[in-house]
């Protein structure tokens, strides 16, 4: 029987890429958590997606036991984080579930944007942090200049940080005894009313919708009937179990131990995550402090390229929702792209992966409107309206203003790029907060609109820098703003997929960028088509597409037969002017990407 003085419950915070899961690896190998014949790399990447991109979308634990040098025998739980910036709230969770943290640095690239974001919230939540130097077996290691990195940007003490190499397993040992000796025992009452914090939860074909707890007074037994206080739903607990990494079912869990339990519940809505748990019998008077639940911040409509793929759209969201309660999607439909649906994401990534998994685990050609963000509309009478969709805009006669999301940005550069990154930001409307350096690299903080960083700013950064600035935002709040609604016709009809929010001030040279594209990308039809960009009522760029033009005079021979010429000619002018009339411009999907390409340059 372990006490509660031998158990460890840690975090593994990182930037993306920094070597969190291969650690994790060799951490569960050197505990015995599983054989040799069992292991692969990225054990705790259960998804497809992560293990071929390398990176972890969701926050995994493993419970392992560890036998110290000193003969003792620990329990160690781990929740291996997600390092990328549309997952924080994964990492926020997975913090508050934790008494301590590990910080893994890349010692050949040093401290980024995203290790800067992690440590602070582990800060945040009181958590001891150990240090860890990963990579150092290859050439470009720089263990000092790391530690100095960490100290100056960070303000950790980097005394006792541990070098390692999750390739070559070197330092695992360490590190595992750093974990004993400087994080702390959870802290609670065994034999306190029971308090359990919900860390996670997800969906089982088999066993429904499986929990993930942390105890943190008292005890969970199987058959207890226990108490959701956000929803004041009660249910009797069917099976409590751990991950080691393999599910493994137990009768109790104890005061400070990590594992899952099952309910019964089929809807993973019921479960909301930060929720406290207690006996349905003795009932808490007040709940845990929750974490912030997330909120989506970008939003697009997804329609299927064929228009019977609809139903199939509509089953494999839902499935996915299933596992992933932190997107949304609602009904809408659009007269260029027909049904379809309007879809929340945190980021960017997220909406990549989402309509990723879609294409590949069910097999649905998707097309994707311009990614938006929530805009408050403040009309004349008072009310407020949150728009997603630009075309669902009120008449700009009702509008008294609009404001738009803005966020507080930190980015990280080898001083080199600087100059180029201050520009960029300054014509996304960025206004700088901060400049300060760490040896030759500069960590500078702007405030900038959300709606200008959502499509393309990563992207522009990496490139920009060669992929050496790293970037990491939070949300701060709603500010008025210019805004207005640039509107595309073709062919005098408005696409609706097409329409966006903008500035007023790249409003004109964004719509004659819009036009000059998709007069390219747009094929030639038997009748002329206008391409136009409107503001309103006020069309502000037009490009023409000709049409094709068949040549009606070859059959006439010799001169003299002008009449004829002119009859065939005014015969052809009525059937293009009635093609025209009756025809139907196809817009390809390659026009709706292209337009997303469009950079605000």
């Amino acid at each position: 029987m372990s006490t509660i003085n031998n158990i460890r419950n840690f975090a593994i915070i990182a930037h993306i890429d920094h070597g969190k899961s291969t650690i994790a690896d060799r951490i569960i190998h050197s505990c015995g958590g599983l054989t040799e014949r069992e292991m692969k790399a990225q054990v705790l990447d259960s998804m497809d997606i992560e293990r071929e991109r390398g990176i972890t979308i969701k926050a995994q634990t493993v419970k392992l036991n560890y036998k110290a040098k000193d003969g003792t025998n620990y329990i160690l739980n781990i929740i291996d984080t997600p390092g990328h910036v549309d997952f924080s709230y994964e990492v926020s969770r997975s913090l508050y579930a934790c008494e301590g943290s590990i910080l893994i640095v890349d010692s050949t690239q040093g401290v980024e944007a995203q290790t800067l974001a992690n440590v602070y919230q582990a800060l945040d939540t009181n958590h001891e942090i150990v240090p860890v130097l990963n990579k150092v077996d290859l050439p470009a290691s720089d263990i000092d200049r790391t530690k100095k990195q960490i100290e100056e940007v960070i303000g950790i003490d980097t005394e006792n940080a541990i070098p390692c190499s999750g390739k070559t397993g070197e330092g695992i040992e360490d590190i595992l005894e750093q974990i004993i000796t400087t994080l702390p025992a959870p802290k609670g009452e065994s034999s306190g009313e029971l308090r359990c914090l919900l860390v996670d939860s997800w969906y089982d074909t088999y066993l429904g919708v499986v929990i993930l707890v942390r105890v943190i007074d008292g005890k969970l037994s199987k058959h207890m009937k226990i108490k959701m206080m956000s929803t004041n739903q009660e249910y009797v607990v069917e099976k409590v179990g751990v991950f080691t990494p393999k599910p493994v079912d137990i009768n109790e869990l104890n005061t400070g131990e990590i594992g899952f339990i099952t309910t019964g519940i089929k809807v993973l809505s019921d479960t909301k995550v930060g929720d406290t748990i207690c006996n349905a019998l003795k009932p808490l008077k007040e709940a845990l402090p929750g974490f912030k639940p997330s909120k989506p911040v970008v939003f697009c409509g997804l329609f299927p390229v064929d228009s019977s793929e609809f139903q199939k759209l509509k089953d494999g969201l839902a499935k996915l929702q299933l596992n992933d309660a932190s997107f949304s999607f609602e009904q809408e439909s659009s007269s260029a792209l027909g049904l379809g649906f309007r879809c929340g994401f945190l980021g960017l990534l997220h909406l990549e992966i989402v309509t990723e998994r879609l294409e590949r685990e069910f097999d649905v050609n998707l097309l994707t409107t311009t990614p938006g963000v929530v805009y408050k509309v403040y009309l004349n009478d008072g009310k407020i309206i949150d728009l997603q969709n630009p075309s669902s805009l009120p008449d700009p006669t009702f509008i008294n203003y609009i404001e738009e999301p803005w966020i507080k940005a930190t980015i990280i550069t080898p001083d080199q790029y600087l100059g180029s990154i201050i520009k960029m930001c300054q014509d996304k409307r960025g206004i700088q907060t901060n400049l300060s350096y760490s040896g030759n690299r500069a960590v500078v903080s702007y405030e900038i609109p959300l709606n200008e960083v959502v499509f393309d700013f990563n992207d522009r950064l990496k490139s920009m820098t060669s992929g050496y600035a790293s970037f990491d935002y939070e949300i701060i709040g709603h500010r008025e703003g210019d805004l207005v609604k640039l509107g595309i016709l073709v062919n005098g009809e408005p696409v609706d997929a097409l329409a966006m929010m903008i500035h007023k001030d790249f409003a004109q040279k964004t719509g004659r960028e819009v036009c000059e594209k998709l007069k390219d990308l747009i094929p030639r039809h038997n009748f002329m088509i206008p391409v136009q960009a409107a503001i309103g009522g006020k069309i502000i760029a037009r490009e023409t597409i000709k049409g094709f033009k068949k040549d009606v005079l070859t059959k006439i021979h010799g001169g003299g037969a002008t009449d004829r010429k002119r009859k065939l000619l005014e015969k052809q002018k009525k059937g293009k002017s009635r093609s025209k009339q009756f025809g139907k411009v196809e817009i390809p999907q390659e026009a709706f990407i292209g337009v997303l390409k469009i950079n605000k340059e």
